[in-house]
């Protein structure tokens, strides 16, 4: 990748990350006024909207047969299916933990790729790997917090959102090269749409204020853009140099923590952090000198 790549790359991803965050923040936010269910699945639908337009206005629909091709892709779909179950897991258990905690978990997800990547794709993984990925499990653990008298099912729960969404990533080696990223995003949002949908049937909705719908407007243009800039990110420039910059997600989670709720980590949880943020370097160099 040339220089010029990966510096779009790095804007993108620190972009893309910082607007998952502040849509993370939206959602949470409005998630005090309305059912988990009825929230997605409203975000989700003018998510939809937005990138169908966009889909149309950028011309990979005014050619039928290709971008039905496109659709027909049954690992874009299977990304798709994966990452809409892993965002009901992952909202559902930020709904109830601190931002900057259930971000923070969601930061292993480089270190459950690898060990996915090991288990499932037979990649080798050699024990400076394993020592990495034990650390940032440490991290998550010192995140997590978990006490006999006090467990927080909730932050387990988003470790499995986690899993899902590192499952999604490592899916994505098989949607093939030439499938626009416009249509991998419209499909992502599609399948959490329709998954919130269902769920929602089982759930009472409850009528919404303008301030809702102005929230989950801009949390579904928000969102978009984080799904398209990622992809854009990961196809367009060298992993190994824009993927460090995943934690200004991180670094926006604990400022809108502190600045929305006042919620401000303990010790043990920053320490976690950091100790998440140093495996994922260290993973991200020890590849690095493997490529070189």
């Amino acid at each position: 990748m040339t220089a010029a790549h990966n510096r779009r790359g790095v804007i993108a991803m620190s972009v893309g990350m910082a607007s998952f965050v502040l849509n993370d923040s939206l959602v949470k936010y409005v998630s005090a006024s309305l059912p988990p269910a009825q929230l997605i699945f409203l975000r989700g639908l003018l998510a939809v909207l937005g990138l169908a337009a966009l889909c149309t206005y950028t011309g990979i629909f005014q050619k039928p047969r290709e971008a039905l091709r496109h659709l027909r892709e049954r690992w874009v779909w299977i990304r798709s299916s994966l990452d809409g179950l892993a965002s009901l897991v992952y909202l559902t258990a930020m709904f109830h933990m601190p931002l900057a905690n259930a971000t923070a978990i969601n930061m292993a997800s480089p270190l459950l790729i690898a060990l996915l990547s090991g288990l499932l794709l037979g990649v080798q993984v050699s024990l400076r790997h394993w020592l990495i990925i034990a650390t940032g499990f440490a991290g998550v653990l010192l995140v997590v917090q978990p006490q006999a008298d006090g467990f927080n099912h909730w932050a387990w729960v988003c470790l499995g959102g986690t899993l899902l969404h590192a499952l999604r990533d490592v899916s994505m080696r098989f949607v093939p090269s030439h499938t626009p990223s416009l249509m991998v995003t419209l499909c992502t949002a599609t399948a959490a749409t329709v998954l919130a949908g269902l769920w929602s049937i089982w759930q009472d909705w409850v009528p919404m204020s303008m301030t809702s719908w102005a929230c989950l407007a801009g949390a579904a243009v928000l969102l978009s853009t984080g799904y398209f800039l990622l992809i854009q990110s990961t196809r367009s420039a060298d992993l190994t140099v824009v993927a460090p910059f995943r934690y200004v997600g991180l670094l926006t989670a604990v400022v809108m923590g502190y600045v929305v709720w006042g919620d401000i980590p303990n010790a043990l949880a920053w320490g976690g952090m950091l100790l998440l943020v140093g495996a994922g370097l260290m993973m991200l160099r020890s590849q690095y000198v493997q490529q070189t």
